[in-house]
């Protein structure tokens, strides 16, 4: 029986639930010692001098590192920007600056964890204050200090798109809507804090052993920050407690295997949930002010939005996030005449960068809004205006260039809209009507949102991946090992690639056995993010087994085969007009959201969730699912509850017990995956990227439900009560039942004065 559509049970799933699996936190060596990282106290300043005296009078401080130990003295994923460390002494003339808390200043290494973390208090620090700057607005001021000096303006990154002829455009729409959104951070709150344990392996190789999304990513940056040759590090990733794309840049990496370096023995360092929140990256906050015009028939006509982030003082992955959001502002559809400006600034709070949608989020709330909106203008049916827009086989992007084959954007509206119980009359959708409700303050609506998101690296942002198969036996093939630095961070791709590759050599799925997430015995197979490692592993398997095959039949035992997998080549934005070849492939997504709204409270309730995506093809159904239910839970937390507090650059809430994400007392009564599929053309036996698709329509169709229940639209999130209070009383919505009370409680003849 085939491997590849079968819901196979996880790999991982017994040692992770009985707790036999070691993540990185719980790895220990004999004589190890422990790290403490001692941060910034400003969010902007110069630091004169860093003083270790007092920290090294402790009993048990072995070490104190600063700024001048690190030979280079940068790091980052996309640019190398950011200093390890900060302080006076460095090789790096922009690393005597801090330029957020996240900064890092100082690292203490001692006999115990508590040992470090009192000498770490001890450090103390001689700054020269430095403006700071914290709103978008005051970062384009024209007199704003300059944060960084590789970003003139405090502009990181900007692209635009200019498509057809706009004037022209505007003269032709019957209806134009405008709109202004806002998006908010959003924590990624992995279940593990970061953590690590570095040492020297048998041959002496400074092995760090920690959680990230892109084993060699991390082995490159460490190898270029501590002037190391390949074969002196090791980077192995043990189980990962959970990414969502805030693994995907640096944490303890670098500093733990600078550590191994000057002291040759083994180092251990874990963050606690407040240091894990306050000091790594966010989603980021937009501000997408935008507009749109239709005809009457429902036909847009133009799209023009100016859309700005709030990068903090780095990269990070900013300026891939900024380009993907200036793509996706525009929505599913295909639109004649766009002109989109999107603008990443740079500000001094906490830096951000990955997280699951990669900018698409964002840019879906505010496209969705809008053509919600242009569907009530109009009168016409939310599913209706959409099928009238959206992107099919062969339909030219924003980009101005023809989209990859195989959009079913069409089949997986279509299919969300007949799950979800609107029906099709002649040529138009007809929309279910609202669940009654039996309390006054109680309103239920009923909300459409879609989107599409790109499947692997875009905008010329070099992209392959490598899989290497073993085939040992005799006259037949007995075992199978398959080599692929493919990080499983909880999405379960492991057992996808075993199911993959068993069919690829065409033998049972207990005969094959995985290696991977070890440096030493790989080489990069990228990052897991972009929805992209079934996708890409998935094809170079399928390589490596073909060239293992033809090995085996000459005899070779054990027969090799490896083979490096490129798709086809993206480009990246003209700089004038925006053309480019983005991406290779795309994933296509549409909800419909049942929301209940106390309007007097301003709780919402999510009813039920129909989430319609195409897969290509599933390869392990049960993860699938899984991985669709995370999503959307996960878009309800950023849409409903995940409030990050940020004054003055620092984080306010930085707990679980102050930043909210759902339980299992907030998920949806209900949420229904409607699973299409239609082959992807290259993907691997047709197989789809799925990670963060079914994430981009929640938020916009929570908004619209609203909207259907009270009138009312909600153009800022997260909805947290209290918003959603003060928007329904601007409109005149709800405050009845408060004023009956009051009138209840005070005697008659005096409640008028009251």
């Amino acid at each position: 029986m085939p491997a590849i559509g079968q819901s196979v049970k996880r790999i991982d799933a017994h040692g992770k639930v009985t707790g036999e699996t070691p993540y990185p936190g719980d790895l220990d060596q004999p004589g190890q010692l422990w790290m403490k990282m001692r941060f910034s106290d400003r969010a902007h300043a110069r630091v004169l001098a860093v003083h270790t005296q007092a920290a090294w009078t402790v009993p048990g401080v072995v070490a104190v590192y600063t700024a001048a130990d690190i030979p280079a003295n940068e790091y980052g994923l996309v640019t190398k920007d950011q200093p390890v460390l900060c302080g006076p002494g460095s090789t790096n003339p922009a690393a005597d600056v801090v330029r957020c808390y996240m900064d890092c200043i100082a690292v203490i290494v001692a006999e115990t964890a508590g040992i470090a973390a009192q000498a770490a208090a001890l450090i103390t620090v001689d700054y020269e204050d430095l403006p700071p700057v914290f709103t978008l607005d005051a970062a384009m001021l024209p007199d704003a200090l300059q944060i960084h000096p590789d970003y003139a303006d405090n502009t990181l990154c900007h692209y635009r798109i200019r498509k057809g002829d706009m004037d022209a455009a505007w003269q032709r729409a019957d209806v134009i809507v405008e709109g202004e959104y806002r998006t908010g951070y959003q924590e990624h709150a992995f279940l593990q804090p970061e953590a690590g344990l570095a040492y020297l392996d048998e041959q002496g190789r400074i092995t760090v052993a920690v959680a990230g999304q892109w084993v060699h990513e991390d082995l490159w940056q460490i190898m270029h920050a501590l002037n190391l040759p390949e074969d002196q590090v090791r980077v192995i990733y043990p189980a990962i407690g959970g990414a969502f794309g805030g693994r995907e840049d640096m944490s303890v990496q670098i500093v733990l295997a600078l550590a191994v370096m000057k002291l040759r023995r083994p180092v251990k360092i874990i963050w606690s949930r407040e240091e894990s929140i306050q000091y790594h990256h966010k989603r980021h906050p937009f501000v997408i002010r935008t507009k749109w015009g239709a005809q009457r028939d429902g036909r847009i006509v133009a799209i023009e939005a100016q859309v700005y982030a709030d990068v903090g003082p780095y990269n990070y992955t900013s300026s891939k996030v900024i380009a993907n959001a200036c793509l996706m502002v525009s929505g599913p559809y295909e639109v004649e005449n766009i002109q989109v400006d999107a603008t990443g600034i740079l500000t001094n709070n906490i830096p951000t960068g990955a997280f699951r949608g990669f900018g698409a989020p964002q840019a879906a709330f505010a496209a969705e809004g809008q053509v919600n909106k242009l569907a009530v203008a109009l009168g016409i049916d939310p599913v209706s205006i959409r099928l009238t827009n959206c992107l099919r086989e062969g339909a030219i992007s924003a980009a101005m260039t023809a989209l990859p084959a195989g959009v079913t954007m069409p089949e997986v509206i279509e299919a969300c809209a007949r799950e979800s119980d609107w029906a099709l009359s002649g040529d138009e959708w007809l929309r279910p009507l609202s669940a009654p409700t039996a309390h006054g303050a109680l309103r239920r609506g009923v909300g459409f949102a879609a989107g599409y998101k790109n499947i692997g690296y875009a905008f010329g942002f070099p992209e392959h991946s490598w899989a290497a198969i073993e085939l040992h036996g005799s006259t037949e093939i007995e075992q199978v090992i398959v080599r692929a630095a493919s990080a499983d961070v909880g999405q379960g791709v492991h057992t996808v690639l075993l199911q993959m590759a068993a069919d690829a050599v065409g033998v049972a799925l207990d005969k094959v056995r995985l290696a991977g997430n070890d440096s030493t015995n790989t080489q990069s197979s990228g990052s897991a993010s972009a929805s992209r490692l079934t996708f890409m592993s998935g094809n170079a398997i399928r390589g490596a087994a073909e060239r293992a095959l033809a090995a085996w039949q000459t005899e070779e035992r054990p027969a090799l085969g490896e083979f490096m997998y490129h798709p086809p080549a993206t480009t990246p934005y003209h700089p004038e007009t925006g053309k480019s070849q983005p991406n290779f492939a795309y994933g296509y997504a549409a909800q419909t959201v049942e929301v209940e709204i106390d309007i007097e409270t301003g709780q919402l309730r999510i009813i039920r969730v129909v989430a319609a995506n195409d897969v290509g093809k599933m390869i392990n159904p049960q993860q699938v699912q899984g991985q669709i239910e995370g999503a959307v839970v996960q878009a309800q937390g950023y849409a409903m509850m995940e409030k990050l507090v940020s004054k003055d650059g620092k984080i306010l809430n930085p707990y679980l017990s102050t930043y909210l994400i759902p339980t299992v007392l907030d998920v949806p009564d209900e949420i229904k995956s409607v699973i299409l599929e239609y082959p992807d053309p290259i993907g691997p036996w047709g197989a789809r990227g799925v990670a963060e698709m079914p994430l981009l329509p929640t938020a916009p169709a929570i908004a619209a439900a609203i909207y259907d229940a009270t009138g009312v639209w909600m153009d800022e999130i997260p909805l947290t009560p209290d918003r959603v209070v003060a928007a329904l009383r601007a409109h005149g919505v709800g405050g009845d039942t408060i004023n009956q009370v009051i009138n209840m409680a005070i005697p008659h003849e005096t409640a008028s004065s009251v």
